[in-house]
């Protein structure tokens, strides 16, 4: 069997749509992002439109979520695509419509899934397709999710096994290429329950995908994930999240220095520690989601180039969060970077190599290299401007794309300076 990693040789690259359309986003958005994306991303690199979560909710219309809501879902417990949101589906279509198109730009399809069995099906107590078993015999009541009514997990029986082979082997006929699952990777959890939401669930996924005859990518969430199960994790997924849900906040961008301190060294192909999605762009569409709704991010344009510096040199995946149809020109510039996507790419070895700080104030260093280049990365932690004594020669600026030669380097508050120089 091939090895899983090899199905995401470099940190996955794309867009998401829960940071601009929460969970309501529908196909023609979905359609849109993927145009968009074929037109102006897809040569960079960015590949990957992922459809987040709720699509088998008829009356989702934000980022909220409608406790005990009915869901569409077929015979054998499987939710479905809303037909009203998602009118290729009909028929039993499910997604495959839709990855067909995107497919035919040359890019890959994903969808968000959460952990476990729908609650629908196990209070009508369906048939799971190629078991004996039924929902009811497979779900752990106890085991729920804090913020989402939906789903039951499944205890580690038999028939909860082959419940996960249906719905992956399903996802597979559709043409899924990225398969988000929720509420299965976090530090704080129940204190009833086991804090890794259930180690058993993560490996019923993994061998599920591994046998269903499609090479998709697994990402899991929300995060904090322990770092002391990232053995576990290197062998069942390609990505997980270090954090919550980020926002375009300070407030949230300055915690991640020290989650990837935290995840340094733990990057490797096809394994790859998640710093969460880019809130870049348009976002918010439909309600007000930690400030104000229907807006341009909130980051200025400097801490723009810090999340950008530090998700990059690190070796985060890249899930762009806004409705790229709406993009400015200064978001369009950072995704169309060619220097800071090949180093995304290529470099290895991230590790913070220097911080000086007072109060949270001061300045933070990674680098990375490649065969070729080595990389820095300079972040002003400071709400002043930040001039730093450093020589500097025949470094290129990879934001300003200029070559400079100096002794000193000047920083925005709360900015970064990406610096490539040859070996």
């Amino acid at each position: 069997m091939e090895d899983f990693r090899k199905w995401a040789k470099t940190a996955p690259c794309g867009w998401n749509s829960w940071d601009c359309f929460g969970a309501a986003v529908n196909e023609k958005q979905l359609i849109e992002n993927a145009d968009y994306m074929a037109k102006n991303l897809k040569q960079y690199g960015w590949e990957y439109i992922v459809c987040d979560i709720q699509w088998y909710e008829p009356k989702a219309c934000s980022n909220d979520y409608n406790n005990f809501t009915e869901l569409c879902m077929d015979e054998y417990g499987r939710l479905i695509p809303a037909e009203n949101r998602f009118p290729s589906s009909k028929d039993g279509q499910g997604f495959k419509p839709i990855a067909d198109y995107i497919h035919s730009l040359g890019l890959k399809f994903g969808i968000h899934i959460m952990r476990g069995i729908p609650r629908q099906a196990v209070h009508k107590n369906t048939p799971i397709f190629g078991s004996e078993k039924t929902a009811r015999s497979v779900a752990h009541h106890f085991s729920v999710c804090s913020w989402n009514t939906d789903m039951y997990g499944m205890y580690n029986c038999e028939g909860a096994q082959d419940y996960y082979n249906s719905i992956i082997n399903m996802y597979a006929s559709w043409g899924v290429d990225f398969i988000k699952c929720d509420d299965i990777c976090v530090t704080e959890f129940r204190k009833w329950d086991n804090p890794y939401s259930a180690d058993y669930e993560i490996e019923m996924l993994r061998k599920a995908i591994d046998n269903c005859g499609r090479e998709i990518v697994l990402s899991l969430s929300p995060g904090p994930a322990p770092r002391d199960k990232a053995e576990h994790l290197c062998k069942n997924a390609n990505m997980w999240r270090l954090t919550g849900d980020f926002w375009d906040l300070w407030e949230h961008l300055y915690p991640m220095f020290d989650k990837c301190k935290e995840w340094e060294g733990v990057t490797g192909e096809g394994n790859y520690p998640d710093c969460d999605m880019l809130p870049i762009g348009r976002i918010s569409k439909l309600c007000s989601y930690h400030g104000e709704r229907n807006r341009m991010s909130n980051f200025t344009k400097a801490e723009h180039y810090t999340l950008m510096s530090l998700w990059g040199i690190f070796k985060s995946p890249l899930m762009i969060g806004g409705n790229m149809p709406e993009n400015d020109d200064f978001t369009l510039s950072l995704l169309q970077n060619e220097e800071y996507m090949l180093m995304h790419k290529t470099a290895q070895n991230a590790r913070e190599i220097d911080r000086c700080e007072v109060n949270g104030k001061g300045y933070i260093i990674w680098s990375a290299e490649s065969d070729k280049y080595k990389y820095t990365a300079v972040f002003n932690t400071d709400d002043k401007p930040l001039t730093m004594d450093s020589k500097i020669e025949n470094a290129y600026d990879i934001w300003q794309k200029i070559t400079i030669s100096a002794d000193s380097l000047e920083i925005e508050p709360h900015g970064a300076r990406l610096l490539k120089t040859e070996k």
